[in-house]
């Protein structure tokens, strides 16, 4: 197998060790989003697989003396000087660095975006557990206790007194 060939298939390898999926499964929420994300883990399993069994084998060497038995040397050298004198140009990658910054900075973004999420769902769920307390509490709570928690509302309650600003 040439080099680049070889590389891909390594890199494919160590690609699929390294995907948490499992992990990214936890973290969707609909079923349509999981039916994809299953297709996505299969599309890309099937394409590993083809690449570790198509891609990482040596192409077998040609047993030139066998043929030469059968058929004549004569047409076999010039079958064998035509397969020489093929030249198989080496895989050139000018794609990856050209997208490797771009991917770069998405990751950036997306380690970002994490933590922009990861805060909203903290704030998210003291909020819920706020308005679970209040919701237990609300039958017996007075209005100095809410107001103890909510003192933004208090303020505009009692502007509206003295203004006289009674809602009509």
């Amino acid at each position: 197998m040439s080099g680049v060939g070889k590389k891909v298939v390594d890199v494919a390898f160590k690609a699929s060790k390294t995907i948490d999926w499992d992990g990214m499964a936890k973290m969707i929420v609909t079923d349509e989003a999981r039916k994809e994300f299953s297709s996505l883990r299969r599309a890309f399993e099937e394409v590993n697989s083809t690449l570790q069994t198509k891609f990482s084998q040596e192409p077998e060497p040609i047993d030139w003396e066998y043929y030469r038995k059968g058929l004549g040397s004569r047409i076999v050298d010039s079958y064998k000087e035509y397969y020489d004198s093929v030249e198989i140009p080496k895989f050139v990658d000018k794609t990856t660095p050209e997208y490797k910054p771009k991917f770069d900075a998405l990751l950036v973004e997306l380690k970002e975006a994490e933590q922009k999420s990861l805060k909203e769902s903290e704030r998210l769920e003291k909020e819920i557990a706020d308005v679970q307390d209040l919701k237990k509490k609300l039958s017996t709570m007075t209005a100095d206790e809410y107001f103890e928690k909510h003192p933004e509302l208090k303020k505009k309650f009692d502007d509206e007194i003295r203004n006289d600003y009674w809602g009509y």
